[in-house]
């Protein structure tokens, strides 16, 4: 299903996420009106704001959840990244679930996002560049893996990865506002239905 699809169909679980996934449709809208250059920028890494995709990665039986030592925010934290030109963010999300933990087999439980956020990310230096302060326009994806599949850091982007319970994630991650604003969010959606 089409981005613009899976945000209209979304059913936002609180007002972030229902006023996050309007400026998202209208940022959407407006590049899409625009044309090439701004659709380029959007799907890219342009300024001011682009897409991106993260996965909540969790173990067959939702008890673990697999985070990573971030390098550049020096905090554990979920796995990522920009969709630099793929339109299927979910695909974007497995993708970097492989690039980041070196998991060779990830499964999409469901194709609808798990969760919608625009994220704020601050100026800061990557592979000796500045790059500026933008937004990430970021779509969630619920991923589950098999916890006996080995797993490695990927040196430029973080230090470790590994399974954590749940509440290791939430105590380990020294962002406040992701911890009680998305992570504790993404633990409550990804418990198993009763």
């Amino acid at each position: 299903m089409e981005l613009r699809a899976q945000l209209e169909a979304f059913w936002p679980g609180c007002e972030q996420e229902e006023r996050d996934r309007l400026v998202m449709l209208q940022l959407l809208e407006a590049a899409e009106a625009s044309g090439s250059a701004a659709l380029q920028r959007i799907w890219g890494r342009g300024d001011p704001a682009h897409f991106t995709a993260s996965a909540w990665v969790v173990s067959h039986d939702r008890k673990l959840v697999l985070m990573a030592y971030h390098n550049l925010y020096q905090s554990w934290a979920w796995l990522g990244g920009h969709a630099d030109g793929q339109r299927d963010l979910a695909q974007v999300a497995l993708r970097e679930v492989r690039e980041e933990s070196g998991l060779d087999e990830v499964h999409l439980v469901g194709d609808e996002p798990l969760s919608l956020e625009v994220l704020t990310v601050d100026g800061h230096i990557k592979r000796g560049a500045y790059v500026s302060s933008h937004l990430h326009l970021n779509v969630t994806y619920l991923v589950e893996a098999d916890v006996d599949q080995p797993v490695r850091a990927k040196p430029d982007e973080n230090s470790q990865v590994g399974w954590l319970t749940p509440e290791e994630a939430l105590a380990r991650s020294t962002e406040p506002w992701f911890v009680e604003h998305v992570y504790a969010k993404l633990i409550e959606r990804s418990r198993p239905r009763r």
